[in-house]
């Protein structure tokens, strides 16, 4: 039976040490994001730029809805009400995974999924990467993944594994203490792997021979 439970804890540790490791670092994350927040990486772009750029390309409505068809391809674009966004004049558009967010005086579009906000130039160029550390951080520690298709299936069965790894390792410290101590009487033998000790002072010394001259 102990055998048993040292296979089981030992595979159980294994399986579940990357999500210990997941839980734990989201965990600190949520109860201090401060800290953990200066040694993430952070957007370092100046959208300023954007009214110097060199060859604008202003655009309209079936313009920018070309755009947003390129950043999300092969998905149904829904129009939203023409808005600002960071102070500029823009068209948006929903689609399934994410939004589209064209600036109409430059042509500039950001495209923003649950986790990330891309910037790009007009003609289509990366120009910086935000990562909404926050959104992915409270997903990963309530889902244990990033999508969301398993549910909280994993992070369930995560944490059904990490109570029986508990309630193992309880077992088998609580029973090698047992072992140690002996468990009352016969214990020694126990504690020595079965084998008897025997005294020295037990063991019969060989009779002295005189030979005769």
């Amino acid at each position: 039976m102990i055998s048993l439970l040292k296979n089981l804890h030992g595979w159980l540790g294994l399986v579940v040490l990357p999500w210990i490791i997941l839980m734990g670092l989201t965990g600190l994350y949520l109860n201090h994001a401060d800290l953990v927040y200066k040694y993430l990486p952070k957007p370092g772009y100046d959208e300023a730029r954007f009214d110097q750029w060199p060859d604008p390309t202003p655009l309209n409505r079936a313009e920018a809805q070309a755009v947003a068809s390129s950043a999300f391809p092969g998905q149904k674009l829904i129009p939203l009400s023409q808005n600002t966004y960071h102070g500029r004049d823009v068209i948006e558009f929903e689609a399934e995974t994410g939004r589209a967010i064209i600036a109409v005086k430059t042509g500039h579009y950001w495209v923003k999924t649950r986790y990330t906000r891309k910037t790009y130039d007009p003609k289509g160029r990366l120009l910086d990467t935000k990562i909404y550390w926050d959104s992915l951080f409270r997903t990963l520690h309530a889902r244990g993944w990033a999508t969301g298709w398993l549910g909280t299936w994993l992070a369930d069965l995560t944490a059904g594994a990490m109570v029986l790894f508990g309630l193992t390792g309880i077992i088998l410290f609580v029973a090698s203490r047992r072992g140690g101590k002996g468990g009352g009487k016969g214990g020694g033998k126990a504690a020595l792997g079965g084998r008897l000790e025997v005294a020295r002072s037990n063991i019969p010394r060989p009779k002295r021979i005189k030979l005769k001259s």
